[in-house]
Formats: structure tokens, sequence, C-alpha cells
């Protein structure tokens, strides 16, 4: 009797023991975390163009702080197929972007790389895949007009298929250059695998601030005509009060 009491005792331990480790199962976090890049990796942006479809955007390199390689790693887990496109970077990558700019199907990827000189401070590359192979496209600098007063701070971004480029306008040379608060917008297109660019913006605050200078010079103008001809009314005025003096002066001598 006492044996299958002291039995009953244990297996209630047991489960009370049991129902203890369930209720201390530790909590599990599946906040995803995000790998550190490690040398001699500098860059790292995955891009799904399509369930299954990636490209594995990386710079590296080993040494050089404005200098780096280009590896583009595409796993197709569809077709099961594996590419890796390579190319040298002027600069360092700082964002890659992908579109569809000429809707063939084909995706293009962008790559804005960074640059310190203030002429050609940021450097884009592009390339557009399709099946079994990847064509490098020739992105258009920009023009000596584009160009003027240009010293990086680009902001690009894709809007309806287009890539959009914004950049501040400067006046001067050096480090004495300021921001003159305008900003200049390029729209870039696809056709035939050439670049297509044009200018959206009409430096809104250089033309204001012309338009503004105009008017002032144009009050100015007109402010100092008025004086003119206010200063002609009355020297007309006197004249002829003069004259009339003088002829009621001699009228009343003769009388």
């Amino acid at each position: 009797m006492r044996l299958r009491s002291y039995i009953f005792i244990l297996m209630g331990c047991a489960a009370i023991s049991g129902c203890t480790r369930e209720e201390k199962k530790p909590v599990v976090n599946t906040t995803p975390v995000t790998p550190k890049i490690m040398e001699p990796f500098k860059f790292h942006k995955l891009i799904e163009v399509s369930p299954g479809n990636y490209y594995d955007v990386f710079s590296w390199g080993r040494g050089g702080a404005d200098t780096s390689s280009l590896l583009i790693l595409h796993s197709d887990s569809t077709t099961r197929t594996y590419t890796t496109t390579t190319g040298d970077i002027n600069g360092l990558i700082v964002d890659a972007y992908n579109s569809d700019m000429d809707i063939d199907g084909h995706p293009e990827i962008l790559i804005q790389a960074k640059r310190k000189d203030t002429i050609n401070y940021t450097t884009m590359y592009a390339y557009e895949f399709y099946e079994k192979k990847v064509e490098k496209l020739d992105f258009p600098k920009l023009s000596k007009s584009q160009r003027a007063g240009y010293r990086g701070n680009d902001n690009f971004y894709i809007s309806e298929g287009k890539l959009e480029r914004e950049f501040p306008i400067y006046e001067g040379s050096g480090s004495s250059a300021k921001a003159t608060g305008a900003k200049r917008k390029l729209e870039y297109t696809l056709s035939n695998n050439n670049f297509n660019v044009k200018q959206l913006s009409k430096d809104s605050t250089l033309v204001k601030d012309k338009a503004v200078n105009q008017e002032s010079k144009s009050v100015e103008q007109k402010s100092t005509e008025t004086k003119k001809s206010v200063s002609k009314k009355s020297s007309k005025k006197h004249h002829h009060e003069e004259t009339s003096h003088k002829k009621k002066k001699r009228h009343h001598h003769r009388g």
C-alpha cells in the first residue's frame, strides 16, 4: 500500500515537472538578422526582380578606399541558372536600382557609385540581363549645361519606369561655392539600349531671382522716369509763372 502511494507521488511530481518545463520554453526571436558585410566586401544589396529571381549586388576589394570591383550574382531558382557578372568601379557603390525602362521584359540593374571630385561626383553603371547573356549599357555623362553648378549630392529614384535624377545647384568654385537653393531635375529613358535624357526643371530659384531682379530694375527705372517727368513739369511751371509775372510788371509800368 505504501509502495503504491510512493509510486503515485513520484508520477505526480513527474507530471508537475513536465508542465513546469513546458511553461519555461525559451522565446524564439523571429526578427531577421542582417548579416554583417566582411572584408573584402564593402557593399551588398539584394534585388528581387520576381519570385525566385534574385540579384545580389556586391562591391569588393581590399586596400583602396575609393576604388573597388563590381560583382553581381544572379540566381534564378525557377530555371536553376546561376550567373556571375563582374566589372570595375571608379568610386564606392552607394546604391543599386532595378527597372525595366524599355519594357522588354529584361531587367536593368543600375548601380550608383560615388566619387570625391566635383566634376564627376556620381557615376552610374548599367547592365541589362537576358536569359543567357548580360549587356553593359553606356550611361550618359552630364552635358556642359547640365553640369553647370553641379557638386554632387545626387538623388536617384525610379518613377513610372523612368530614372529620375535631382541635385542642388551651386555658385562659385572650390570651398567657397554656395548653394543657390535651386535644384536641377533630369529624367532618363531607355530605347534600343540607348539612354535618352531631358531636363525637367528650369532651375526655378535662379529664374525667380532673375525675375525679381528684372522687376526691381523695372520699378527703379519707372521711379527715375517719374522723378524726371515731375522735375520737368515743375521747371515748366516755374518758367511759366516767371514769364507771366514779367508781363504783368511791364503792363503795370506802361500804365
